[in-house]
């Protein structure tokens, strides 16, 4: 679903996946066939799924967004539909964001179609000689989302979060590449549609690039100024927007052994609560086969013992489900955690937003 009402921020995006649009590498590709405020998504690239729609092939639910076997054919599908390709977007999050061969050779092939490329890789384009190069020559822009800015723009931790009236919640997850950015968007739209103002707060490039108004790259971040610049972006949308709500997106999780985001978030930002992303049906760390995922119960006990501030809910990561098993994990998890559970990819986020509702009723009336 594209959230923008008023046409995208840059222009109308082919989306590259090659291989990775079923898997969680493709998660970036996700989030753009989803929803997105910056392009308006044309097509996907991925020949193992090409001919198919990209919202039936994620969610079962097609949303005329077709997936195609190379770049002619993307070129040629976004053109017949009136909506001309301007930009190429690297929808693939490799393991440490390396650019690939595979990823070059795209890359290149764009340029040479007239398409501005954006990327969320570590290893940057502008960096790279032969792509600028070649980039210039044929007067294309390059942007790589996860470049941070400058030393001297960054920002330390000061306290004045403590100045941000508007209620804070985080979605974290029990693992990476688990849902946690879509379950911050959903709730966000959900809080709207019941009349409570809200704001996303961004960590990653993929939020950039569905065109969140605030946020950081937190995973590029120097460690001294990481719970700086989570604390100013909080800071900013408050000041600028103040919303109601602010939700905090998650990175990593708390316990992951590669990817141990999440502490600053809590660290910095002081959410008055958290949401946790869980996938019932995950049994091992993302990506790294061997490492037992942890309990979802000792997950919630970290969280609250690092932030002193309560998990009110967990959602559901519905992966290597079956739809009419969801209902029995939700169960199942209210359960062991005694919290509400919810899958809003599959019942939308009003259950969630009344939830985080009514506990930033509690908090109000606490302050009275």
């Amino acid at each position: 679903m594209n959230t923008d009402t008023t046409g995208p921020l840059d222009g109308n995006a082919i989306v590259f996946c090659e291989g990775a649009f079923t898997n969680t590498y493709g998660k970036t590709a996700h989030g753009l066939v989803r929803r997105t405020r910056r392009y308006r998504v044309t097509a996907v690239i991925d020949s193992t799924v090409a001919g198919r729609d990209a919202g039936e092939v994620l969610d079962g639910k097609p949303n005329g967004i077709p997936i195609v076997a190379d770049l002619d054919a993307a070129l040629r599908v976004s053109a017949e539909a009136g909506t001309p390709a301007t930009h190429f977007v690297i929808g693939i999050a490799p393991d440490g964001g390396r650019l690939s061969p595979q990823i070059r050779d795209a890359i290149g092939e764009a340029i040479d179609a007239g398409l501005n490329v954006d990327a969320g890789l570590h290893d940057f384009l502008k960096e790279d000689r032969a792509i600028s190069r070649r980039a210039a020559e044929k007067g294309v822009r390059l942007r790589d989302v996860r470049a941070t800015p400058p030393r001297g723009e960054l920002h330390a931790w000061t306290g004045k979060i403590d100045e941000v009236s508007s209620y804070r919640v985080a979605v974290l997850g029990t693992d990476s590449a688990i849902g946690k950015r879509t379950t911050a968007w959903v709730l966000v739209e959900a809080l709207e549609d019941a009349g409570v103002s809200a704001e996303m707060i961004g960590t990653g490039q993929t939020a950039w690039m569905q065109g969140a108004r605030y946020g950081l790259l937190l995973d590029s971040l120097i460690s001294d100024f990481m719970a700086g610049e989570i604390e100013h972006a909080a800071w900013l949308a408050w000041k600028e927007q103040r919303p109601d709500v602010l939700v905090l997106e998650g990175q990593g999780s708390l316990m992951n052994p590669a990817y141990p985001g999440g502490y600053e978030i809590l660290a910095a930002a002081r959410p008055h609560a958290v949401v946790l992303q869980h996938a019932p049906a995950r049994t091992e760390y993302d990506g790294f086969p061997g490492y037992a995922l942890d309990r979802i119960d000792r997950q919630i006990q970290a969280i609250e013992f690092v932030s002193g501030r309560p998990v009110i809910a967990v959602t559901i990561n519905h992966e290597n489900m079956r739809r009419d098993e969801v209902p029995a994990a939700a169960e199942q998890i209210q359960r062991l955690t005694g919290l509400p559970a919810f899958d809003v990819l599959l019942e939308g986020g009003a259950g969630l937003a009344g939830v985080v509702v009514e506990h930033m009723r509690e908090i109000g009336k606490q302050a009275e």
